[in-house]
């Protein structure tokens, strides 16, 4: 591994972590040269998986772009950033351990709003909201109604 501070090809593994369920290695390494530490993380090479819009277009699934649309519902709420991490990362096994090489973008809508619903409920009714496009406060409160009775 080359030290990103002196370009030097030995480094030493201090210390290695295993993350995401045996699916990321995080490693913190220290340049034999420069003496400077750095982390690198290693992790299966995943084939491409495709995610259908509603219109029918597909698109490469963006982890991050999942990421955005759950810290946009969990805006100032008790949601800590390594349960958003750990939430996404729960969504995306999910999605490849069902095996498919395509996933419709309505699975992955509602496989937020199942997580969130039991992360937060405040955030599970913002992103509700917005997915399943409420049109006027009635829809709104019908959600509110239903999840307080499921509680």
């Amino acid at each position: 591994m080359k030290c990103p501070f002196c370009n030097h090809t030995d480094t030493k593994v201090i210390d290695s972590r295993v993350k995401n369920e045996g699916r990321i290695i995080r490693r913190r390494r220290e340049c034999l040269n420069c003496s400077k530490r750095f982390t690198t993380r290693e992790q299966i090479e995943q084939p491409l998986l495709l995610v259908i819009k509603s219109d029918g277009s597909r698109e490469p699934f963006n982890r991050d772009k999942l990421f955005a649309g759950i810290q946009i519902a969990c805006t100032k709420r008790p949601v800590s950033i390594d349960s958003l991490e750990n939430l996404v990362t729960t969504i995306e096994n999910e999605i490849r351990d069902s095996g498919r090489d395509e996933v419709d973008a309505h699975l992955i809508g509602e496989l937020v709003m199942r997580h969130l619903k039991t992360l937060d409920e405040i955030a599970y009714v913002r992103f509700a909201s917005v997915y399943r496009k409420f049109s006027d406060k009635e829809e709104f409160m019908n959600e509110l109604r239903e999840l307080k009775s499921a509680g």
